[in-house]
């Protein structure tokens, strides 16, 4: 989210932050938090979700080796020596899931990034595009990443971005040769690509963009309001963005009637609740979807290739915040910190529903109708569309905020096919086409590798039960509720994590948070 990062990577804003200070470093994984990886690993007999958009086979068996993918046997009936048998029989069994938007947290609201790491994997995301997993001259990025490679933390392969001119020693990349500069410096470090906010000018930001390709990082843009009259989203794919997250600089591409956004003569955009709420009014100064407008800028959009990450879940509040401060986990799996920091707040980024009105819901719930539309139609043309989640603000806890976004894309139009390859198969694409590569993850393959989600229900009838917290529902037959779903194991690297365990244990570090408090 964007004032975390501009605060503290000394951008000047006016709204006071809590002072900074170092996040907790990750523990390494003790011995039994995840077995394997194994020289043979059998999973017998599972529905088989391959996330390429095919239709679900089984019952298959897949037989891993170490860390991939050896053999896939349909029909099942595998007779294979295993060093471990996952009897996966009415369980459904997809590729790992890809978060394309994340983020660890802060010592303000949950400083230890194993609470996030062990939700992401408890929900089945394996692979996490970090835009970033944190700034300045300690950034543990890339410290983070290697562990993760080297499966010494529990976390799911990381994947490093930074903010232009940030973490080294020289500034601000503030000329088209500094920005140049810092890709350099950025790619001999070990980042994989760059998340922009918009802070650049037009040349400078070009200039990054064209070193970065020649280098092979990607690059994903917050198109921020403050350099929106320069650049919106059609302006930032002209200049070789390779992607759009969230909802910033579409909607002033798609102006009716004036080249900038019209702002009431009071607005303040340093005041959130004023920002926040007259978002949702950008709706009106835009012309309806269909329009002559609205299909020459989606044809742009893919025509260059870009990729949108829209981030539906981390604004689904401003539609129904009553809703959000109270969904159904946040008792047990929200730490008491996190909580205070979702908070109305003058300070706290994101807490912005100071004196949230019905209308300024109803605003936000038109706002969405076009965004949905938007996405929909670009998606229908052949554009690729991707799942991140932008956890840690506006109530959205890490895991839980993943599936939020899978089930706000079924919204936006997307089929259950098409949510799980966002999830899957394109995420994973999307972090891998700037190296110039094929993803080795996020489809069920022969020498893929072994990242895997095994699930009691079927998500393609009904994405709730991805949820930690399962689903409920009442059976018939007894006239009584029961729980249904939540993930039953992840596999990352060919290492079988129990996610009910990886849940018990964010719900302790939970209770003993509320205890240190009492």
């Amino acid at each position: 989210m964007l004032k975390t990062f501009l605060t503290a990577i000394a951008v000047t804003l006016a709204l006071p932050v809590a002072a900074q200070t170092t996040m907790e470093r990750v523990p390494d994984r003790p011995a039994g938090e995840g077995e394997g990886p194994f020289e043979t690993l059998l999973i017998k007999g599972a529905t088989m979700i391959d996330g390429t958009g095919a239709p679900p086979e089984g019952p298959v068996d897949i037989v891993v080796k170490n860390n991939r993918i050896a053999s896939i046997i349909r029909g099942g009936g595998a007779d294979i020596a295993a060093d471990r048998t996952i009897e996966a029989g009415g369980m459904y069994v997809l590729p790992g899931f890809v978060d394309t938007h994340g983020h660890n947290g802060d010592p303000a609201k949950a400083p230890q990034p194993s609470y996030g790491f062990k939700l992401w994997l408890a929900h089945g995301v394996t692979t996490v595009r970090g835009v970033g997993f944190g700034w300045g001259p300690n950034d543990p990025s890339l410290s983070q990443k290697s562990r993760s490679a080297a499966n010494t933390i529990t976390a799911p392969r990381l994947f490093a971005y930074q903010v232009p001119g940030t973490v080294w020693d020289k500034g601000v990349a503030d000329t088209p040769e500094k920005g140049r500069e810092w890709v350099r410096w950025a790619k001999a470090r070990g980042y994989d690509g760059i998340k922009f906010f918009n802070n650049e000018t037009p040349p400078v930001m070009e200039a990054i963009l064209d070193e970065a390709d020649k280098l092979g990082l990607g690059s994903v843009a917050h198109l921020g309001q403050r350099g929106v009259s320069d650049v919106n989203a059609r302006k930032a794919a002209e200049l070789g963005m390779d992607g759009v997250t969230h909802f910033y600089g579409h909607f002033e591409s798609l102006l009716d009637g004036s080249r900038l956004p019209q702002y009431p003569a009071d607005y303040n955009y340093l005041d959130e609740q004023a920002r926040f709420a007259w978002v949702a009014r950008l709706a009106d100064q835009v012309g309806e979807p269909g329009s002559e407008e609205w299909d020459d800028y989606i044809d742009y959009l893919i025509e260059n290739d870009v990729t949108l990450s829209p981030t539906f879940n981390i604004y689904a509040a401003s539609r129904d915040v009553m809703k959000a401060r109270n969904l159904e986990w946040h008792d047990k799996y929200t730490l008491p910190s996190l909580m205070k920091f979702y908070a109305p707040s003058l300070t706290n980024h994101g807490s912005y529903y100071h004196d949230w009105t019905s209308e300024d819901e109803v605003a936000w719930r038109g706002f969405y109708r076009k965004w949905f539309d938007l996405t929909r139609e670009f998606k229908d043309r052949g554009g690729r569309v991707t799942a991140g989640s932008d956890p840690g603000y506006i109530y959205q806890t890490w895991g839980f905020a993943y599936i939020s976004e899978l089930e706000m894309l079924r919204e936006a139009g997307l089929t259950p096919l098409e949510v799980i390859r966002a999830a899957t198969i394109d995420g994973a694409q999307e972090i891998y086409d700037s190296k110039g590569e094929i993803a080795p993850m996020g489809s069920i393959k022969v020498g893929q590798l072994a990242d895997l989600v095994i699930v009691p229900e079927n998500p393609l009838a009904n994405l709730k039960v991805l949820y930690g917290t399962g689903h409920t529902r009442l059976n018939r037959e007894t006239n009584s509720l029961e729980t249904v779903g939540g993930v039953r194991w992840t596999i990352k690297d060919g290492i079988v994590f129990d996610a009910p365990k990886l849940l018990a244990d964010v719900a302790q570090m939970v209770e003993e948070q509320k205890a240190a408090q009492q």
